[in-house]
């Protein structure tokens, strides 16, 4: 895949986790495309040691639900560090 095709699948995904998890969670189109990205990354990863599956095809399922599942991991862990700041 591309560099501009995973950029592009980060930024999908991370609007689509965003959209999914209840709350706001703040930041722009630029932390939704970092947020999405690092969450393509580590889906990708977690997809290939646990499942043997990596992102491989831009239009391939397991590589959408790999991507957007690691987004909302990603995100979910953005929202507790910046969380834990406003409290602080």
């Amino acid at each position: 895949m591309s560099i501009l095709a995973f950029l592009l699948l980060g930024l999908i995904a991370g609007a689509i986790a965003k959209l999914i998890l209840p709350g706001r969670q703040g930041g722009g189109w630029l932390i939704t495309l970092l947020l999405g990205v690092v969450g393509a990354l580590l889906g990708g990863w977690l997809g290939s040691v646990l499942f043997g599956v990596g992102l491989e095809e831009f239009w391939d399922l397991s590589t959408w639900l790999l991507a957007i599942g690691g987004a909302i991991v990603v995100l979910l862990i953005y929202g507790l560090i910046v969380n834990r700041r406003r409290t602080a």
